[in-house]
């Protein structure tokens, strides 16, 4: 038989209502509340995400170089993480518009950001097939991915 935890003074932690839970102060909380991360954030886990995958592309022996229009130049861990982080709160901006355009339908709201995404990630992958190896094109594509699917999954509520 399953017990309710109670503190040391032998009051009960289980939530009051249903749909809420206690938070650690002892306040009832709707839902999943604690649990959401703010959107201010989620560019900079994005950036953190871009950093770590090149970090680790470059620890595995891939040189993350690309064709330029004067040679070839090397992607590095600060211009990913800059990268990330100027597209990453456009996106938040572009998120809030779509938010505004159908805060009656929110529904649709979400379906527009999906495929705003996705067509823009579809774009940002025509970037990587410049690099000079395969080895490079195959790290940029998921350096893309991932901070992509980071953005579209972070700001899509």
């Amino acid at each position: 038989m399953p017990t309710t935890p109670t503190t040391s003074n032998g009051a009960s932690n289980a939530p009051r209502y249903p749909g809420t839970s206690a938070a650690a102060d002892g306040r009832q909380v709707p839902g999943d509340a604690r649990r959401r991360v703010p959107r201010w954030s989620v560019p900079l886990v994005a950036a953190v995400v871009a950093a770590v995958v090149l970090l680790v592309g470059t620890a595995l022996g891939v040189d993350p170089e690309v064709r330029s229009a004067t040679g070839t130049q090397t992607v590095g861990v600060v211009a990913a993480v800059v990268t990330a982080l100027v597209v990453g709160y456009a996106a938040w901006g572009v998120r809030a518009l779509l938010g505004r355009l159908s805060s009656r339908r929110p529904r649709r709201g979400e379906r527009a950001w999906l495929v705003t995404c996705a067509v823009v990630l579809l774009v940002s992958l025509l970037g990587p097939l410049g690099a000079v190896t395969p080895a490079a094109v195959v790290l940029l594509a998921v350096e893309h991915l991932v901070v992509g699917t980071t953005l579209a999954l972070g700001l899509r509520r």
